[in-house]
């Protein structure tokens, strides 16, 4: 409630996402345990473009939702010729939620990695190689590796790692 009021919303402007947001967390055991849903592209020009350049691609999904049906889509589309989409991860904090993500998170042709020095060395890695990376901006980074910035006029402690990422390697 305190994130509408900081927006200048009403409650009656936010019903309608916070239903959606129960439809989301009813939807995501299919998304991590079926089958993947059908996807229809209506333009997939600019991943290919940005795959055919060989420097990498960076894809940023946000976190809730729709990033669990993009990566799986892009792995889809994508993959076979371009090798897995790499997609950073944070470990859940209960063990046997952790053992769901990882095991929903390993599909064909994604490769999830977990957000530690190792799994950033893995991005790198693919990225140098021209494959991709899916990143969650929406996250809130360690201590040390993200900006304050302004949101909604407060300040908001946001992640650099795509742009650092970016900038290393040319995606």
């Amino acid at each position: 409630l305190d994130n509408v009021r900081q927006a200048g919303l009403g409650w009656g402007d936010v019903a309608g996402a916070i239903g959606q947001a129960g439809c989301m967390s009813a939807e995501l055991p299919r998304l991590w345990l079926g089958t993947p849903p059908p996807i229809e592209w209506a333009h997939d020009s600019a991943a290919a473009e940005a795959y055919a350049a060989g420097q990498g691609v960076l894809f940023l999904t946000p976190h809730m939702g729709c990033f669990e049906i993009t990566a799986q889509a892009l792995a889809l589309r994508f993959s076979a010729q371009h090798g897995p989409l790499t997609v950073l991860y944070r470990p859940a904090r209960h063990a046997g939620l952790g053992e769901v993500m990882a095991l929903a998170r390993q599909r064909p042709g994604l490769e999830a990695v977990p957000t530690t020095l190792a799994g950033a060395r893995q991005t790198i890695k693919a990225l140098r190689s021209g494959r991709a990376v899916g990143l969650l901006p929406d996250q809130v980074p360690p201590e040390g590796m993200g900006q304050w910035a302004p949101f909604f006029g407060q300040p908001a402690y946001t992640m650099t790692l795509a742009a650092r990422l970016a900038l290393q390697t040319g995606a």
